[in-house]
């Protein structure tokens, strides 16, 4: 298993500010964000390869893992760390035989069996949730605290939860056994994003 500091990791969202996008990413690495993934589900091959581009220059700056959604040929096109897919995307035992055995792969599980299929074919972390109703990925499946436990206990590989996560529920899950935090919302459309990084890598690991 390779060695990965999930303990806050960013998820990334649509921005049509770049410049804003970019400075929000490099001030939650500032404040602690241990993983940056690249969430872009409508963008252009090519405007995802550029965005890709630029936010790598931030992530390798700090020695941050970057890791791709969905998109493998943009994650090979810009020898990123890592890449996370879902139970819809291509299956992670392909996605690892096309990326090697020395990249990161995530693939999203909601169940134990998914969970424990996605250990078997190859994936170094589980993302599970979602554990609040969330508003950025509105046909995500809901969880229970118990379910999460359940996923974590499953498995050998480190479990993050995602979904609806903020400052005033984070520390809900602080008995499931999780390996981090992955939060979209409470850091990009943070006022603070330094700040709103600090406090809740501090609720994670208080």
């Amino acid at each position: 298993m390779k060695n990965i500091d999930l303990s806050l990791y960013l998820v990334t969202d649509k921005s049509d500010d770049v410049e804003k996008f970019l400075n929000t990413i490099e001030e939650a690495i500032k404040g602690g964000v241990t993983v940056v993934q690249i969430r872009e589900k409508t963008a252009e091959t090519l405007d995802f390869y550029n965005l890709a581009l630029q936010v790598k220059e931030i992530t390798t700056k700090y020695n941050v893992p970057l890791i791709i959604n969905d998109r493998v040929d943009v994650a090979l096109a810009i020898d990123a760390d890592g890449v996370h897919v879902g139970q819809s995307d291509m299956p992670c035992d392909v996605t690892r035989k096309l990326i090697g055995e020395d990249k990161i792969l995530g693939v999203s599980a909601a169940t134990i069996d998914e969970a424990r299929k996605a250990e078997e074919d190859g994936a170094d972390y589980i993302g599970t949730g979602a554990v609040f109703p969330t508003a950025t990925k509105d046909d995500a499946p809901s969880i229970t605290k118990q379910d999460l436990k359940d996923v974590v206990d499953s498995i050998s590989i480190p479990v993050v939860a995602i979904g609806g996560i903020t400052l005033e529920n984070a520390s809900q899950l602080k008995d499931t056994g999780i390996a981090g935090l992955s939060v979209v919302s409470a850091i990009m459309s943070a006022e603070n994003p330094k700040k709103a990084s600090q406090d809740l890598l501090n609720i994670f690991n208080s």
